[in-house]
C-alpha cells in the first residue's frame, strides 16, 4: 500500500491570553521529504493564534504547489461529547459543524492573543443548564454567576457526559469542560475550533475533516482523490518525546508524532488508523463520526 501523505504538520495549540514563546504556547512541527524523498522536520514557534493560522496557510499553500498531500493534527478536540448540539438546539443536519459554527460566532480571539473564552463558557453554561457547570475553571478574576473557578459538582446520569469516548480510549485525556489550570484542553478547544473551521472553509472540499468528512473508517487512495489536507485531532502524549539538548518539550512531541505518523504511513499502517476496531460499538461509531470526533491512534 502506498503512503496516503507527504507532509506531517502537528500543532500544539495554546490558549494563551498573550503573545508567548517557548513552553506552552503554539508549536508548528512540520515533517516532510526533501528532494530526494528523504524526510525533513522543521518546527515554527509564532507568538499568537493569528500568527500561526497564518504560518499554517503559508506551510500548506506551498505544499500544495508541489502536489503534496498534507496530515495536519491538532491537539485539541475536534468535537464535543454527544448530546452537546442537541442540548443548545442548533440546526443543521451535522451536530459537529453546528457546534463549529455556533462557536465561530460567539469566539472574539484578538490579534494580541487576547481572547473571551471564559465568556463563551460561561454563556454556553447559561444556556445548557442554567449555571455554572459543565463548563469550570477560570482565574478568580473572571468568575461569572455561571462559571466558575472550581468545578461545583460532577456530572450525573442525566448530564451531558464529561468525556467523549475517544477521551477514555486515550486514557488520560482531559476533559473538553475544563477551561483553565495545567491541561485545559476546553480552553484550547474554544479557540481553536474557529481556526480549524477557518483552515478548513478556505480549501472548502480540498480539506477534509476527520472523521467528520471521510468517513470514521480506514482511508484509501480513492477516498482522498482531490484532498490536499485532513484535519485530524492527536495526542502528543499517545508518543513518547525525549527532547533533543536543548529542545523544549512541546517541540519535542510535535517532532516525536510528527515522525510516528510519517513511519506508520511508509509502512502502509496509518490509512488503518483512520477507523475504528472490528468489535467497536455502533454506537461509539456514530458518535465519533457525527459529533465527538477521534484521536488518531487511539485504539478502542
Amino acid at each position: 500500500m502506498s503512503r496516503l501523505f507527504s507532509a506531517y504538520v502537528i500543532v500544539d495549540w495554546s490558549a494563551a491570553a498573550k503573545p508567548t514563546t517557548g513552553a506552552d504556547s503554539v508549536w508548528i512541527g512540520v515533517m516532510k521529504r526533501d528532494v530526494r524523498f528523504r524526510l525533513t522536520f522543521e518546527s515554527f514557534n509564532p507568538p499568537t493564534r493569528q500568527e500561526a493560522e497564518a504560518k499554517l496557510a503559508t506551510i500548506l499553500d506551498d505544499l500544495k504547489k508541489r502536489g503534496e498531500r498534507a496530515l495536519v493534527g491538532f491537539d485539541f478536540p475536534l468535537g464535543f461529547p454527544r448530546g452537546v448540539s442537541a442540548a443548545l438546539a442548533l440546526k443543521g443536519d451535522h451536530p459537529w459543524r453546528a457546534v463549529w459554527d455556533q462557536l465561530a460566532k460567539m469566539v472574539k480571539d484578538k490579534a494580541d492573543n487576547t481572547n473571551n473564552r471564559f465568556g463563551v463558557g460561561s454563556e454556553l453554561n447559561r444556556r445548557l443548564t442554567g449555571g455554572p457547570f459543565p463548563f469550570w475553571g477560570c482565574p478568580p478574576k473572571d468568575a461569572l454567576t455561571t462559571l466558575q473557578p472550581k468545578r461545583t459538582r460532577e456530572h450525573g446520569p442525566d448530564d451531558l457526559p464529561e468525556f467523549r469516548h475517544a477521551d477514555l480510549a486515550a486514557k488520560g485525556a482531559a476533559s473538553i469542560w475544563k477551561l483553565y489550570y495545567n491541561g485545559s484542553v476546553g480552553g484550547q478547544a474554544i479557540v481553536g475550533i474557529p481556526a480549524a473551521r477557518r483552515l478548513k472553509d478556505a480549501r472548502g472540499d480540498a480539506a477534509r475533516v476527520w472523521p467528520f468528512e471521510t468517513g470514521f473508517k480506514a482511508l484509501t487512495e480513492a477516498d482522498l482523490d482531490g484532498v490536499q489536507v485532513v484535519i485530524a485531532e492527536v495526542y502528543p502524549s499517545l508518543v513518547k518525546a525525549t527532547p533533543a539538548p536543548g529542545e523544549i518539550k512541546d517541540a519535542a512531541q510535535v517532532r516525536a508524532l510528527a515522525e510516528h505518523f510519517a513511519k506508520l504511513d511508509e509502512a502502509g499502517k496509518l490509512a488503518a488508523l483512520f477507523g475504528p476496531s472490528k468489535d467497536a460499538p455502533a454506537d461509539l461509531v456514530v458518535d465519533a463520526q457525527t459529533e465527538e470526533g477521534w484521536i488518531l491512534g487511539a485504539a478502542i
